[in-house]
């Protein structure tokens, strides 16, 4: 069995990558090939394109891929047209995939979708598109099967991949000493993201909101959980806020997020991955002024965390564009190091969204629905 599998971002390299261990570990005769990064490669899938090259956030921002965009749809439309796959799947990323779908299923190989797109957040109507190009959908929350399944798209419900793969490397007690910090210190995760312009207009204010925070919590220390493939010079704001206490943690945010107490994060899969350490957050963004405006008319909802999405109303605060000012991210972290009311609070509200997130074993039932679904054609 060959499989071309396509995903656009590191956390769909980090779900590639535990989907392709499942389905060699089911059948190690699968071939899996296809754009994927160093997760899926590790797993012992072929890389035809890397999508590190293509990674960007924003509804204008793409333009400037456009190139590479077009380069690695080529690639993969001629991988597929040489080697017919049993079944293109596809791993979130909708803009790239969509298209990409719609030339695969041309050649008359069936197309998965693994991690829907979110349509019920934004662009609702994609869920007719997905409907002409997907000949199956597998989604992660259980709210969303019955969205699809109501526009007639066959559908199933695997459960996040993230309840088994957020796994902490090390302790709290050793971590964080191995790093130069104290471990009974009070301790803030910075997540600006892993997309460059993310960190280009994230990073810079959580810096200076941390320096806040140390102001007004003398003892506080941070952990800034740095993408593997990010330049150096990204991150340069932290050391220029000359924080006393301060480690950046490449690769590792798992350890970051289960070492930390408050965790300042972008919006983003990285807001699940918080909720499954326990740790109370403070959700920001910030596109450039043309995305957002565009953006705010195609949104169908006031909520953008995920947390927030899944448990239905907002247990966590989010500061978007103007409202994301260091002060005010300031403000709500040193609440959450100093209210244990809050704090409870919150974490009640996390271990509700944790609950609906499915048990462990996602990436094996996904992996199992795959080969069904190949299987019975």
């Amino acid at each position: 069995m060959k499989l071309l599998l396509s995903c656009g971002e590191a956390s769909g390299d980090l779900y590639a990558g535990a989907l392709t261990r499942e389905l060699r570990a089911l059948d190690p005769a699968v071939a899996v090939s296809g754009l994927g990064g160093p997760r899926l490669a590790a797993a012992g899938g072929a890389l035809i394109d890397d999508y590190r090259e293509l990674a960007v956030t924003g509804l204008t921002e793409w333009i400037g891929k456009l190139p590479r965009y077009l380069a690695a749809m080529k690639k993969l439309v001629a991988f597929a047209q040489a080697e017919r796959p049993d079944a293109l799947v596809a791993i979130d990323f909708p803009d790239f995939n969509f298209r990409l779908a719609r030339r695969v299923k041309r050649l008359g190989i069936p197309v998965i979708y693994y991690i829907g797109p979110q349509i019920w957040a934004w662009r609702p109507r994609r869920l007719q598109t997905i409907k002409q190009i997907a000949d199956r959908v597998l989604v992660i929350f259980p709210f969303e099967e019955d969205m699809y399944r109501k526009g007639g798209v066959p559908v199933e419900f695997v459960g996040h991949p993230l309840v088994d793969l957020a796994a902490p490397s090390a302790p709290r007690d050793r971590f964080l000493p191995a790093h130069g910090l104290k471990a009974a210190a009070p301790t803030v995760a910075i997540l600006p993201g892993s997309r460059r312009n993310e960190v280009e207009r994230i990073l810079p204010d959580l810096a200076a909101a941390a320096a806040r925070i140390r102001a007004a919590v003398p003892d506080a220390q941070f952990l800034v959980a740095r993408a593997p493939h990010l330049d150096d010079r990204l991150f340069e704001a932290v050391r220029s806020a000359n924080l006393p206490a301060a480690a950046i943690v490449e690769g590792d945010t798992d350890a970051v997020l289960a070492s930390s107490d408050v965790a300042l994060t972008a919006s983003g899969t990285a807001t699940v991955q918080t909720a499954l350490h326990d740790t109370p957050m403070v959700i920001v963004y910030r596109l450039s002024p043309m995305t957002y405006r565009i953006g705010r008319r195609l949104v169908a909802l006031d909520t953008i965390g995920m947390v927030n999405l899944i448990a239905g109303r907002k247990i966590v605060p989010e500061l978007v564009q103007d409202a994301f000012t260091p002060d005010a991210v300031a403000r709500e972290a040193i609440a959450m190091l100093t209210d244990r009311g809050r704090v409870a609070t919150i974490r009640a509200g996390l271990a509700y969204v944790r609950q609906q997130l499915g048990g462990s074993g996602a990436s094996r039932r996904a992996a199992e629905a795959i080969l069904r679904a190949v299987g019975s054609r």
